[in-house]
């Protein structure tokens, strides 16, 4: 039962910082139609950010401030530099580019701070583990990211939802052409929104940094699976990422537990070492192509989101 629990609890955690990475990437997909495969990129400098910063200065709230603002500082500027010359392009050249940008950062970070992954430390304060239940004790490190992602997604809602900024950003989703007749500045409009989103990658970064290795290429595992909660959520449906990524993260988690023990039981060690690795990998590929066949759109698309 405790580790039950406990599994739950980390798919939970998983699922949070799938919601981070996934809401901002639902942002620059739904309000200005773009695929942006450099994503994970913003939540790897963050991570680097973030321990890099934490290691001189021992503040874990300076580390978070500085890796959040780096990535909307960065965001930004590709947003300058790069994504808004590709607004106009077709889906395929958006993805080319990206990628590109992708494979720039990746080879960036090594460059700065080399080869080798770099350690981020959790805080002495909340490192130990709190007792949720008799004889299940669960790290507060790990609650607190469950509480900083869920505080994150209530907030955004409030904003998007019930804002005069929020209304603006659904305006100029919904026709971008309208919205700019109206007097709205939409470059100005289109950079913050992906600031915006690369500042929730670097949010997801910061909190994800003790917990992995920080290392180049780390955002591209992430994004991955941030592309899968955005199709079964429904592409451009925030409310679909949040229910998307709570899917994916508990049934990723429980599943790298589960079916290693499931088929070890039934089969021979040798079959069991050949199939579980396989099986978990695929499952959550499997889970949306079940989703897809019976909701084409996903499972809250943004029509009704």
């Amino acid at each position: 039962m405790t580790q039950f629990a406990a599994q739950l609890l980390n798919g939970l955690q998983l699922g949070v910082t799938l919601f981070l990475m996934s809401s901002g990437l639902t942002l620059v997909l739904g309000i200005m139609n773009f695929v942006n495969l450099a994503h994970g990129s913003f939540f790897m400098v963050a991570a680097y950010v973030a321990a890099t910063t934490y290691k001189y200065t021992g503040s874990f709230i300076v580390s978070g401030v500085a890796a959040v603002a780096s990535a909307f500082a960065l965001g930004i500027a590709v947003d300058v530099v790069c994504v808004r010359k590709l607004y106009d392009r077709d889906h395929l050249a958006q993805v080319l580019a990206t990628f590109g940008l992708t494979l720039f950062f990746n080879e960036a970070v090594r460059i700065i701070w080399g080869a080798s992954g770099i350690f981020a430390a959790v805080p002495p304060a909340l490192s130990g583990r709190i007792e949720i239940f008799p004889g299940f004790a669960y790290p507060v490190y790990r609650l607190v990211v469950l509480a900083v992602g869920m505080v994150t997604g209530i907030v955004l809602y409030v904003v998007i939802v019930r804002t005069r900024a929020g209304m603006i950003v659904r305006a100029g989703g919904s026709d971008r052409m309208m919205t700019a007749a109206m007097g709205v500045d939409i470059r100005t409009l289109s950079a913050g929104v992906f600031g915006a989103g690369a500042a929730l990658a670097g949010l997801a970064g910061f909190l994800a940094a003790p917990m992995v290795a920080v290392q180049s290429g780390m955002g591209d595992p992430i994004l991955i699976l941030t592309l899968v909660v955005i199709v079964i959520g429904g592409i451009g449906s925030v409310r679909g990422a949040v229910l998307a990524s709570l899917v994916v993260g508990i049934v990723d988690t429980l599943g790298r537990v589960y079916i290693p023990k499931t088929i070890g039981s039934a089969f021979t060690p040798a079959v069991s070492d050949a199939l579980s690795p396989a099986l978990t990998s695929m499952l959550i590929y499997l889970i949306m192509t079940i989703i897809l066949i019976f909701k084409p759109r996903g499972l809250l698309p943004a029509a009704t989101g």
